[in-house]
């Protein structure tokens, strides 16, 4: 099922990867969460193919991981409007929801690559080197940016919960 990230708050495992896909023309970034969702890894990079393959390579994937939910970049224009890239990454979700049983998320991923891009360039990588990275990179970018939003969102609901704990009336000292 697709969901906005907000809908994740207090419905996730205690413990439980997720999964961030770069999803590209020619191929797939993937990274990975810890269990405790705090720090995202570059993971692979796939060849992308048709979208069965796809599915089911991505399907093998979350199974292994024991992945609990899916982030992928939403590529929208510079003013927030979804044009066709977009639009295809969300077909993509949709279609993803049929083989893959759990939470899936669309994060805004504007400007990763070309942050990703400048920080490889910084450090002196090669032309090769940026290509063979870039995508995996890219989707660790776009879970860290999703786990540091939804720790946040955890943390302030995590406060409201305590908070409306000690207003209870009828508690004594």
């Amino acid at each position: 099922m697709t969901v906005a990230l907000e809908e994740l708050v207090g419905k996730l495992p205690r413990y439980g990867r997720l999964i961030g896909i770069d999803l590209g023309t020619k191929t797939i970034g993937l990274a990975l969460s810890d269990v405790e969702r705090r720090i995202a890894s570059p993971l692979e990079t796939l060849k992308r193919g048709k979208f069965t393959r796809d599915a089911a390579e991505l399907a093998k994937i979350v199974k292994r991981f024991e992945v609990a939910a899916i982030v992928v970049g939403l590529p929208l224009n510079m003013d927030g409007s979804a044009g066709p890239r977009a639009q295809s990454t969300q077909s993509f979700m949709r279609n993803l929801e049929a083989v893959i049983d759990c939470p899936i998320v669309g994060w805004d991923e504007r400007l990763s690559t070309m942050a990703v891009t400048r920080t490889l360039l910084e450090a002196d990588a090669s032309r090769a080197r940026r290509g063979a990275l870039v995508d995996k990179l890219a989707a660790s970018y776009i879970l860290q940016g999703a786990i540091d939003r939804l720790n946040m969102l955890e943390d302030a609901r995590t406060e409201a919960d305590d908070a409306a704990g000690e207003a209870s009336p009828g508690e004594t000292d």
